[in-house]
């Protein structure tokens, strides 16, 4: 009798134990995870917000002629964006692929490039509030439009632009040959498809018609009757980062009710407002 007496003693001396063990493990696994910094603690922490764009989109992210200068119209919008959430800014330049790879890293907390939100973006990527809307054009060259009349003639043709782009997949869609660069130039663009090296360029239409303007001496249009994919675009974040995200966008819905996002559009898109929908007959 009191040799099973002590074996159950024996027995709830160890169930206890292992229960205290449990409970302490269980608590320390609960202080860890609530001591693990999120990516907004740690921007906080460093006073830096880290943001990925190209520098060579005019008007979105270039460099002034003549100077060093990182500006345009989205660079602007996260300097103003950071002011507001009380942090600094260090941009990162590169390729629109390396972009979006060093945002799903964690290299970058931000990419603000012109990027169209889009339903395939979205299941890798959280955007902010839209504040740019705009369509699809094509430039072509001047004298013939590249051979092309409609979208359907993109067959065959030589499209230039980002692999990755909603409008080289618009391109590739239609049976054009992509011909694709690294981060080059607007002017590198525009004069290939001059020269003939290349046909066509799809992309946005603000952002086409001030490059074609930048570059009067080129002989490229916008194609006169070519409309298409009404599109918006925000700043690009990693899923699961709430916290940057919703001090992102409590930032961008503040500049979009005070006017400021309007003013910027109108200061690099030559007087137009790009916060505002479009709608167009396709």
């Amino acid at each position: 009798m009191n040799k099973i007496l002590s074996s159950k003693f024996s027995i709830a001396a160890i169930s206890a134990a292992a229960a205290l063990t449990l409970s302490a493990c269980g608590s320390d696994s609960e202080e860890t995870a609530e001591e693990t910094p999120s990516a907004w603690d740690e921007i906080q922490e460093q006073g830096t917000l880290t943001v990925a764009t190209s520098g060579t989109l005019y008007p979105t992210s270039y460099r002034e002629e003549g100077t060093d200068e990182l500006t345009g119209f989205e660079v602007e919008v996260v300097r103003e964006m950071a002011e507001r959430l009380e942090l600094e800014v260090e941009f990162s330049e590169m390729g629109f692929d390396e972009m979006m790879t060093s945002v799903q890293t964690g290299q970058v907390d931000i990419a603000a490039n012109d990027i169209e939100i889009n339903e395939d973006r979205k299941e890798k990527f959280v955007f902010s509030t839209p504040f740019k809307y705009s369509y699809g054009t094509a430039i072509v060259r001047e004298g013939d439009l590249s051979g092309i009349e409609t979208l359907e003639d993109l067959e065959g043709k030589k499209a230039a632009g980002a692999s990755t782009s909603v409008y080289m997949e618009t391109a590739r869609s239609y049976g054009a040959e992509e011909v694709t660069y690294d981060n080059a130039t607007n002017e590198t663009y525009l004069r290939d498809v001059a020269i003939g090296r290349t046909d066509v360029i799809l992309n946005d239409y603000y952002l086409q018609t001030l490059a074609i303007e930048a570059f009067p001496e080129l002989e490229i249009v916008i194609h006169p009757t070519i409309k298409y994919r009404p599109s918006e675009g925000g700043m690009v974040m990693n899923k699961g980062n709430d916290e940057l995200v919703e001090n992102v966008n409590n930032a961008i819905d503040e500049m979009l009710e005070d006017g400021t996002i309007a003013e910027l559009s109108a200061e690099f898109f030559d007087g137009a407002d790009v916060t505002q929908p479009i709608e167009i007959e396709e």
